[in-house]
């Protein structure tokens, strides 16, 4: 059975910054996209980064661009999110995701293969 478990969620202050972490056990995603979704209260889900199995594909949303920074290890089958210079408006839960291809977290709808984790609380005070 897939899982993704997610760490490194926090309470910090506008400026600040976070790394967060998700680490994927029951099979291997060496060949699959991996990258983060966030959801703030009372808002849709929306797409945050995501890099390739190679890393050679690398996407922002243009709300984090110059500020997240999404780097993967595939010998331990995880995937991180460095997140500088914090803003409040980047309070969300955030989620770790899975799928089979960078343009995968590009599209609308739900690709076949789509695996996510149980998200991590991402707090930024002004």
């Amino acid at each position: 059975q897939v899982q993704l478990v997610e760490s490194g969620g926090g309470l910090v202050q506008a400026g600040g910054s976070l790394r967060l972490s998700c680490t994927a056990s029951g099979r291997t995603f060496s060949n699959y996209a991996m990258g983060w979704f966030r959801q703030a209260p009372e808002k849709e889900r929306e797409f945050v980064a995501v890099i390739s199995w190679n890393t050679e594909n690398v996407y922002y949303a243009d709300s984090v661009k110059g500020r997240f920074t999404i780097s993967r290890d595939n010998a331990k089958n995880t995937v991180t999110l460095q997140m500088n210079s914090l803003k409040p408006e980047d309070t969300a839960v955030y989620y770790c995701n899975v799928r089979g291809m960078a343009s995968d977290y590009l599209i609308q709808g739900t690709p076949k293969e789509n695996y996510w984790g149980q998200g991590t609380q991402v707090t930024v005070s002004s």
